[in-house]
């Protein structure tokens, strides 16, 4: 972890108003002065792109992501604060603004070229590439459990040490010893000999006239002082005090308040409307023909959602009125039978392997289309006023908002403002503009402050969803049951691109998907392709252990000597959960293992399965992200990553009908509610390879471990997600004897 080359991040100082600014270096320019303004106040001097200090020694960790409730901010802010072995008392932690200086180079760094050693000479000229990029790609996204290792490892670790060393340097100077006398700590520089001190600061204004090191040293693990520790979030304090604004609390002088009603077939437009009635009810200030929604703007919010349901309005079927869900699938096993497919990973010779084979396992798995059901609904507010457009959201890509707004009203980036918040809940779903758009588009309309909310049946059927899929699958088996081929055909691949590799040692592989569109959005979900090919891959592979008599857990195990770390955390999930202990009857276990965003996650769940009701007893999950920066945070993300993958695999199902959602509301899109929460165990290990994610991993292997343990409770295979459409009634001889 000490090589600072692998984390490239170069600060330069300038004295700026009598206080320590230091900024990128870019070839050529120097980033300081743009940025200085954007994110100090009177008070305070900015140290580095991601750090300010206040006269009264408080730190503020600048972070360039959105807060959705995943606490993002305090593990950066940990980061960054040991590196620089600030008082962590004192530290604070601010959004970055959306503004392209602001564009979150150190993400796209990290993503890109990862662990790559960039020669010292070269890393200037890199990391101005990447800012140039990164300004032009608008990017400044919350998202693939990305925070900690790309933006913190290549980011904020960087910038702390550089900051650390320049203010050590300058109490050197300033008292004649050496540098390697003397030590910060808690927001202080000392020499002990001397007993002279000095608060960072103090030292801030000279530190700023230094040349900055190239090479800041990186702490070892073992000098770790505020990572690797269970620190209390920055962010609860005022979300339990009611001071915390979320984006539907935005409040502008003048505001209106907007209600908005959107195709129910993706892609039609208005043919038809009658808004007589809708005008004449109180409060109402117009009612908008947007092309493929209707809005009605009124002084209250319930007053425009009223009038709303009064309009009469009829959308065309953008050819997609015959659609149904029925078709959607029958459309994928089409493709797969009579599509060509393109290779995703092949290996050595499957058809070869396949006419070996002493026995030969098929099946075939299939999820439906999922939302994101934020428990904050969708909302923006907008102001247009003097040529110039604000924009108060909960976004998890501000930047990338902004450039959507002024594309929208034709007018340039910089004469749009974002004003990003916190938001109940994102997903995926708030990396997309749309609702923001909506909001500009009808606060130009009517020439005034308007707030957009979506209804709740608004949210869920103007989604942007998780794609259903059908996945087929083929297993060779050997005359010990061990795999010689794997063959997988899906449909529709997005991303990451390795969600459907699979970690077990298996020689020969044909993974293929097939190109089988529809006209139902994409939008990335939590996980994104990880929550459905982890159902797929490891409910296969048990089907596998299951074919060749063997315990599931074993089974993974003995395919697994190749990867030692993955076993790890398998024996980690097994043992935890005291997986051979034998279950009273009607109950079940079942495991499930992935490797997703840089983090190991293997989990145990028990159920009980009485009268064909699945009751989800207890989840145990062992953990590897290379290193917990903050456990506490990563055991919270796990869990909630876990209710999250419980209540898609149980309930989750949006279903196309007369080419529009049919489901509306959480009456017939459940959530798991609290009584029906599982115990959940979490076990962290500290692999000590590359820093993973936390916010995603938590959710591929639920759906896979609850498939698994249904069939060891009941004896019924469960290859369609969700468990609802599954009658699992059956009597305790039944279950005995299969």
């Amino acid at each position: 972890m000490g090589k600072w080359t692998r984390r490239g991040f170069i600060v330069a100082g300038t004295a700026a108003g009598g206080a320590l600014v230091v900024g990128v270096v870019i070839r050529p320019g120097h980033r300081t002065p743009e940025l200085a303004p954007l994110v100090t106040g009177d008070a305070e001097a900015l140290i580095n792109t991601f750090v300010k200090v206040g006269l009264d020694d408080t730190v503020t960790a600048i972070v360039p992501h959105s807060e959705m409730g995943q606490g993002v901010g305090t593990a950066l802010a940990q980061m960054l604060a040991d590196e620089m072995d600030a008082d962590w008392d004192r530290v604070r932690i601010m959004e970055a603004p959306a503004v392209s200086e602001y564009a979150n180079y150190a993400l796209a760094k990290g993503y890109l070229l990862g662990d790559m050693d960039i020669p010292e000479i070269l890393l200037p000229t890199v990391d101005g590439a990447f800012i140039k990029l990164t300004a032009a790609m608008d990017l400044q996204i919350t998202g693939g459990s990305s925070s900690i290792r790309a933006t913190g490892v290549y980011g904020m670790r960087v910038a702390g040490a550089a900051a650390r060393e320049m203010l050590v340097s300058v109490a050197a100077e300033q008292w004649d010893v050496a540098a390697a006398d003397l030590e910060a700590s808690d927001g202080v520089i000392t020499h002990a000999s001397s007993g002279r001190s000095a608060k960072f600061s103090e030292l801030a204004a000279a530190a700023g006239r230094l040349t900055p090191p190239v090479k800041p040293r990186l702490k070892r693990v073992d000098e770790f002082r505020i990572m690797g520790r269970p620190k209390a979030r920055l962010d609860i304090p005022e979300k339990v005090d009611g001071s915390a604004q979320f984006s539907i609390d935005a409040s502008v002088p003048g505001m209106k308040y907007a209600a908005l009603r959107s195709s129910p077939v993706f892609g039609g437009t208005v043919t038809s409307l009658n808004d007589a009635v809708a005008k004449k009810m109180p409060g109402v200030v117009g009612v908008l023909n947007l092309g493929e929604a209707v809005a009605v703007v009124a002084d209250g919010y319930w007053q425009a959602e009223q009038a709303l349901a009064r309009v009469e309005v009829q959308f065309d079927d953008a050819h997609a009125r015959a659609v149904n869900q029925t078709g959607i699938f029958e459309q994928f096993q089409a493709a797969l039978a009579n599509g060509e497919g393109n290779s995703d990973r092949v290996r050595g010779d499957a058809a070869t392997a396949f006419g070996e084979a002493v026995n030969l396992v098929e099946a075939e798995y299939r999820v439906p289309y999922l939302a994101h059901a934020c428990m904050e609904p969708l909302n923006a507010t907008a102001r247009i006023d003097n040529g110039l457009c604000e924009v108060w959201v909960g976004s998890q890509n501000p930047l990338g908002f902004r450039a959507e707004v002024a594309e929208a009203l034709d007018m340039p980036a910089e004469q749009v403002t974002v004003y990003n918040h916190y938001m109940g809940g994102g997903f995926g779903r708030k990396s997309m503009g749309d609702y923001a758009v909506f909001a500009a588009r009808i606060a130009r309309e009517v020439g005034q402050p308007v707030k957009l909310i979506y209804s709740r049946e608004e949210d869920i059927r103007q989604d942007r969803y998780r794609p259903a899929v059908v996945s087929r699958f083929k297993a060779a088996l050997d005359e010990s049951g061990r795999p010689i081929a794997w063959q997988n055909h899906f449909v529709d691949k997005h991303e990451p691109a390795e969600a459907t590799h699979v970690p077990y040692q298996i020689a020969n592989l044909d993974i293929r998907d097939f190109s089988s569109p529809t006209h139902v959005p994409f939008g990335p979900w939590r996980s994104v392709d990880h929550s459905q090919h982890s159902f797929f891959t490891e409910s296969f592979i048990d089907e596998l252990a299951n074919a060749s008599g063997k315990d599931g857990y074993q089974y993974r195990r003995d395919l697994l000597a190749h990867e030692p770390r993955m076993m790890a955390v398998l024996d980690k999930a097994a043992g935890e959960s005291d997986w051979g202990r034998k279950l009273p009857e009607g109950w079940g276990r079942g495991i499930a293992l992935q490797r997703s965003f840089g983090t190991i996650v293997s989990q145990v769940l028990e159920v009980e399965v009485v009268d064909g009701v699945v009751r989800v007893d207890r989840v145990v999950c062992a953990v590897d992200p290379g290193f917990a920066v903050n456990p506490d945070g990563l055991a919270a993300q796990i869990e909630s990553g876990v209710i999250y993958g419980l209540t898609a695999a149980l309930y989750g199902e949006i279903s196309i009908e007369n080419g529009a959602v049919k489901q509306s509301n959480f009456h017939d899109y459940e959530m798991v509610r609290m009584p029906e929460a599982p115990k959940i165990e979490t076990h962290i290990i500290n692999g000590g390879q590359s820093w993973g994610g936390a916010g995603e991993p938590g959710t591929p292997t639920v759906a896979p471990a609850l498939a698994n343990a249904v069939f060891d409770a009941t004896g019924t295979r469960i290859r369609e997600l969700p468990l609802k459409v599954y009658d699992l009634t059956f009597s305790i001889d039944e279950s005995e004897s299969v």
